[in-house]
């Protein structure tokens, strides 16, 4: 621990000498960000004030919208961007420690969310937000994933057996998932997959509250349909730099950041979880949520040995679940994540 900590009061002593000899003028750097609305959109708004957060930092962001995550993160692995905004799902190729948190089920409630996030945010785990490259440099939260169905009467994972389900390209996580309860994978992308759903080609899809709007979900949920209100998921949404590009130090600063910014990332995310009109929500008995959780933490395990998850993080946030609630039978299993 205190190699670590002195390890991290070198970096900062580095970046005050490298802030004193270029204080005249900020690194130029292109900071792109995903929003499935564009410029307009929650997350680039709020990625405005981080730009001139991070003048502060020394650099100088000139941000660029993107509709479509993929070519977001595309040109960011081909180096016409020298940091990103995307969700932790399409960030688990540049982090697999980080994108872990977008795992089935591992993460409960939005209280969790908040614990979770600020251990990311603690220096101490510093080293674990780099890999190769690449260093994450802030994570924020983008709300619970939930079931959407046409059909409200499928609220057992059994009835979801035939049923055309929409899941990710990238995402090979999310077809495994889907074929292992008897339902058929549609591969779709974020740019279309609210779409097939409104027009009748997926029966169901997995998405958060802010799309219901976003993307007029509601048109596919028309008078049958149902959102049940079970967590499979907590989206982040993960700024991804090269560290290389930036002053020492920034990465680390960054993040304290985002962290700080939690409060407004979740005010927008409670919103749009109100707008959702309440005949819509399916509660499903508390019961059968036990049930589903132990499948998902089985499904969590096979995908950690098949090189999928990151076995710290899953193991991280096992010690979280099990620190705010010690009764759960998974603290005491012997393959406990």
């Amino acid at each position: 621990m205190n190699k670590l900590l002195k390890t991290l009061v070198g970096s900062l002593t580095a970046s005050t000498l490298t802030f004193a000899i270029s204080a005249e003028a900020a690194n130029k750097l292109t900071f792109c960000v995903w929003d499935i609305v564009g410029k307009n959109g929650p997350v680039f708004t709020q990625m405005e004030d981080y730009r001139l957060e991070a003048t502060k930092w020394g650099a100088d962001l000139e941000m660029k919208a993107y509709t479509d995550e993929k070519i977001a993160a595309e040109d960011f692995k081909a180096g016409v961007c020298d940091a990103v905004g995307i969700t932790g799902l399409r960030g688990r190729s540049f982090n697999a420690f980080t994108g872990t948190l977008d795992s089935i089920g591992a993460i409960p409630t939005d209280d969790h969310m908040k614990t979770v996030l600020q251990y990311m945010a603690d220096p101490k785990l510093a080293s674990l937000m780099v890999n190769g490259e690449y260093e994450v440099a802030g994570i924020g939260p983008a709300g619970a994933a939930y079931l959407f169905t046409k059909d409200r009467s499928i609220d057992t994972v059994g009835e979801l057996a035939g049923k055309k389900f929409a899941v990710l390209d990238f995402d090979k996580t999310q077809a495994i998932m889907v074929e292992s309860v008897g339902a058929s994978p549609v591969t779709a992308s974020i740019t279309n997959f609210g779409s097939m759903f409104n027009n009748g080609s997926v029966d169901i899809i997995g998405a958060p509250a802010v799309a219901y709007d976003a993307l007029e979900l509601y048109k596919g949920l028309g008078e049958n349909g149902a959102i049940v209100n079970f967590a499979l998921i907590q989206l982040t949404v993960q700024v991804i730099i090269r560290h290389d590009r930036f002053p020492p130090g920034y990465g680390q600063k960054s993040r304290e950041f985002i962290w700080g910014q939690y409060d407004r990332f979740m005010e927008f995310i409670n919103s749009s979880t109100k707008s959702i009109k309440p005949g819509y929500w399916l509660e499903i008995p508390e019961k059968d949520k036990v049930g589903y959780m132990e499948m998902f933490r089985q499904s969590r395990l096979k995908l950690r040995n098949d090189g999928f998850y990151d076995g710290k993080m899953l193991s991280f946030l096992s010690k979280v679940r099990c620190q705010k609630e010690p009764a759960l039978a998974e603290c005491t299993a012997k393959d406990r994540e």
